[in-house]
């Protein structure tokens, strides 16, 4: 039981609601639990991996092998016992050879016919045709061969080492598609909560509106009573109360999934965060930090090192290859009998050097320096486009800025209009369809405002990926 009740105690915060989180809090939470950023760290250990394998291979490999056979066949058999060296004259088939011999012997006692015999071209054939019996038709026989090669890369021109070198840039690479993967997540994290945070400004000012709305419905119902207002001009406040209303509960639809997109960045629900403000602040932009900083640039410059040691790895092609080799092991029927007695062993060396291929390497280089041409225009082009899309986003975000500032005062204005209108109103001086088209110009000017606001926040968060400004908040 004890041990129940810890267990649960110890998962309760894998399931807690998170409430009252900050950005700063959001963007650590977001390097730890986000899923996709998961994904990106694993793609980069498999590089590493990767890039370390390559490194292994100047290393040579050995290889330990043991071989089970058993077989009647005579080539086999043969190979067998002489590889084991224990190959006899019998396995040659002397035993059929020395047995015609003796025959002739005992056919002819004295040594000069044996001799006479012997030099005969019908008796030499005769012998040289016997088939050896021991040879054409062995025993079955068990072969076991335990055997270690070790094979080691003297000279590859280079290869090896281009290789090497460009794997490993590949792993930076990596890493730098991980760090942009990082910034688009914290781009989006700092969107959702300066999002949420307009909605409930949003939401805020709207329930000021209503509440305006039902103080003035109140007004003209009073109105009403005394014979000042209509029928027409209640339900015409009503409508207007109505309308406000549905964008009310609009908004809040707009916050909860605003939350629901915040709970899915971070792999955690949140319930509530601590509000930010409206608007963002513009980072400064140089051209020397953005040169240093951006992750397309830094990719580019890494490209056009890989382009660089793919040229030196095509002319490495040209050159020859040298490999070492070595090889000791031991054959016997029994399994690992008579180990030493019965090893071998092989040394050599080997050079291999293409001399032609049908011109396919030639091809290859000439592609591999184009691709480095291209490449070295790409990190040019990175460089002044990137400094373009800066210009232009600060460009952007200080038009914005010029849009908001106008949209405050005339939002100022449409409130003291509405205000005036309303004390008009309840003066006969004016009707009641006056009153709510200021009352619209009011809320026409707050979604113009939010609108704005909004838009800058996305072009600030734009220019901090860009920058690589990471989780500055």
């Amino acid at each position: 039981m004890k041990k129940t009740l810890l267990v649960l105690c110890l998962s309760l915060p894998l399931f807690a609601d998170i409430k009252h989180l900050s950005l700063h809090q959001a963007i650590e939470i977001l390097k730890k639990d986000n899923l996709e950023l998961k994904i990106a760290k694993f793609n980069a250990k498999m590089k590493k991996l990767e890039a370390e394998a390559v490194e292994g291979m100047n290393y040579g490999k050995a290889d330990l092998t043991l071989n089970a056979m058993r077989s009647n066949d005579a080539g086999n058999v043969f190979g067998f016992k002489l590889q084991s060296r224990e190959a006899t004259f019998r396995d040659f088939g002397f035993r059929d050879f020395l047995g015609g011999v003796g025959m002739a012997m005992q056919a002819s006692p004295d040594y000069d016919t044996f001799k006479s015999m012997m030099t005969n071209p019908a008796m030499a054939d005769q012998l040289l045709n016997t088939a050896p019996d021991d040879l054409n038709y062995p025993d079955a026989r068990n072969h076991f061969v335990t055997k270690l090669s070790y094979m080691l890369p003297l000279y590859t021109g280079g290869k090896l080492t281009e290789y090497g070198r460009i794997s490993n840039m590949l792993h930076e690479m990596s890493l730098l598609d991980s760090k942009k993967l990082l910034n688009a997540k914290i781009y989006e994290t700092k969107k959702a909560f300066y999002d949420i945070s307009l909605v409930e400004n949003y939401i805020y000012n709207l329930r000021k509106i209503i509440k305006n709305i039902t103080t003035l419905e109140r007004v003209v119902v009073n109105m009403q009573k005394e014979g000042y207002a209509q029928e027409i001009d209640l339900l015409e406040v009503q409508a207007r109360k109505a309308e406000a209303e549905s964008m009310y509960n609009q908004a809040k639809l707009n916050r909860e999934l605003g939350y629901q997109f915040l709970s899915f960045l971070l792999n955690q629900d949140v319930k509530s965060i601590k509000r930010v403000r409206d608007t963002a602040t513009m980072p400064s932009v140089s051209r020397t930090a953005l040169e240093a900083n951006n992750l397309d640039i830094q990719k580019a410059k890494l490209g056009l090192q890989i382009s660089e040691h793919a040229v030196a790895l095509e002319k490495s092609r040209f050159l020859p290859e040298v490999g070492g080799f070595v090889e000791y092991g031991s054959a016997d029927n029994t399994l690992w009998n008579d180990f030493t007695q019965k090893d071998f062993y092989t040394v050599g060396v080997q050079l291999s050097w293409n001399v032609f291929n049908g011109g396919q390497d030639e091809k290859n280089m000439e592609k591999a320096k184009l691709n480095y041409l291209k490449t070295r225009n790409q990190v040019e082009l990175a460089r002044k486009g990137i400094a373009l899309k800066a210009k232009k986003l600060r460009t952007e975000i200080l038009s914005i800025d010029a849009d908001i500032r106008s949209y405050q005062k005339q939002l100022r204005f449409a409130k003291q209009v509405y205000k005036n209108y309303k004390t008009r109103y309840k003066e006969g001086l004016v009707s009641i369809s006056d009153v709510l088209i200021k009352q619209s110009k009011e809320l026409e000017m707050l979604l113009k405002l939010l609108a704005a606001k909004n838009k800058r926040n996305t072009k600030v968060f734009e220019l901090d990926s860009i920058l690589n400004r990471g989780g500055a908040v």
